[in-house]
């Protein structure tokens, strides 16, 4: 793991007219690492996913992505950030393999990259549907495989999987953790599910009202005893998590 950190926040401030969304985060992220930002509705995640993106510009503080400023540095930025957002909305009278190929063509990309694409997001049975046909999970997939076409160096993705059910929601799980295998690509992740940080994250990040409450490893956050068995170990990051949550927010996480 490089010593250098892939996104660095510092000090950083967001407010929409009377709403403070994001109130002096500092983070640091570095390369291959995996982190969930866990937060209730209104907790200032995707505020903040959006100021490491570009979307938004912070009212205060700084954001470097690979030790650039998003000012002057956009178009290089863009080709190494991928990202899907909480509503990905497609034309539906193009197929799947069309779709691909319009937003390949933004970076130059052929034929050989979206037929790659296609078999990693696991569509090659629906590469000829048109995109109004398909089901929430797929469509998922869809914008899975468009945030990974420029084989990005930093994944985006804002609640992936909020919507779908346990069997959709895990094969976008199985898709991150061949990434993870195979690359070296940093991802950052908002989620409502316990369970999907557990899963998929190496470090997660507790925000509420614009702030981060908590950030560390599982482990870290929930001072696990050494040596439970793995029945225990599950069940009782289950239950702690939720707990910690709740006590430190004094909201459910679905709220």
């Amino acid at each position: 793991m490089s010593l250098n950190p892939v996104i660095e926040v510092n000090g950083v401030h967001k407010s929409f007219k009377t709403v403070q969304a994001v109130r002096g985060i500092d983070l640091r992220i570095f390369q291959g690492q995996y982190v969930a930002l866990l937060g209730p509705n209104g907790a200032g995640k995707t505020t903040l996913v959006e100021m490491i993106e570009g979307i938004q510009k912070p009212d205060k503080g700084d954001i470097f992505i690979l030790g650039l400023k998003w000012k002057g540095n956009e178009e290089k930025l863009r080709h190494l950030i991928g990202l899907s957002l909480q509503e990905t909305r497609f034309i539906d009278k193009l197929t799947v393999f069309e779709t691909l190929r319009l937003f390949a063509s933004f970076f130059e990309l052929g034929h050989k990259r979206i037929n790659e694409i296609i078999e990693t997001v696991g569509l090659e049975e629906k590469r000829k549907s048109y995109v109004g046909n398909l089901s929430g999970g797929q469509r998922q997939r869809l914008a899975m495989g468009i945030a990974l076409l420029n084989d990005p160096k930093i994944l985006l993705l804002d609640e992936p999987t909020t919507g779908l059910d346990p069997n959709a929601r895990r094969e976008i799980w199985a898709i991150l953790h061949e990434l993870k295998e195979k690359s070296q690509t940093t991802l950052i992740l908002t989620t409502h599910y316990m369970e999907e940080a557990e899963q998929l994250c190496d470090q997660i990040v507790i925000i509420d009202h614009g702030v981060i409450l908590k950030n560390g490893t599982l482990a870290d956050l929930l001072g696990e005893q050494k040596n439970p068995s793995p029945e225990i170990r599950t069940e009782l990051r289950r239950k702690t998590l939720d707990d910690l949550f709740t006590e430190l927010t004094g909201r459910q996480l679905n709220e």
